[in-house]
């Protein structure tokens, strides 16, 4: 499927602000209703995204290599802030044992650790308090920071 500029731009956005809501890109792309951001999707992108288990709008892997923001090597880049970098360089690996929030003990690393998940950067593991770990290999997530 060959994207025209407009098309390769609007799948940047897809890919920037995912996991992201239709009145997200209909304010993005000065649609006029969620609808015609739907249709939009599915007649131009819809090899390129799909929706998560929560409804949101998320780039397939293919969407993040032709917009730049994957790359061979299976890096991947994407916008969060300072405490998202700095939750990624201490939680353990995917093959290491699971942490638990609690010890944490601070509203903002929870929301940027479930921030962290919707993005499919950090796995969420369900034991009687849920914990967590990388679902990816830690040299191949950079998160370029941004104002919290």
């Amino acid at each position: 499927m060959t994207l025209s500029e407009k098309d390769r731009k609007r799948l940047a956005d897809v890919v920037e602000l995912q996991p992201t809501k239709n009145a997200e890109l209909q304010e993005r792309w000065g649609m006029d209703s969620g609808s015609e951001v739907h249709s939009y999707l599915e007649s131009e992108l819809g090899d390129y995204y799909y929706r998560d288990e929560n409804s949101l709008i998320c780039a397939t892997p293919e969407a993040e290599r032709l917009v730049g923001e994957g790359d061979d090597t299976g890096t991947r880049t994407l916008p969060g802030t300072e405490l998202e970098r700095a939750i990624v360089e201490v939680l353990p690996g995917p093959e290491e044992e699971s942490q638990s929030v609690v010890s944490t003990l601070h509203d903002a690393v929870r929301s940027a650790l479930h921030t962290l998940s919707d993005k499919g950067i950090v796995e969420q593991i369900r034991k009687t308090v849920p914990t967590f770990r990388l679902a990816l290999d830690r040299g191949k997530v950079e998160i370029e920071t941004r104002n919290s």
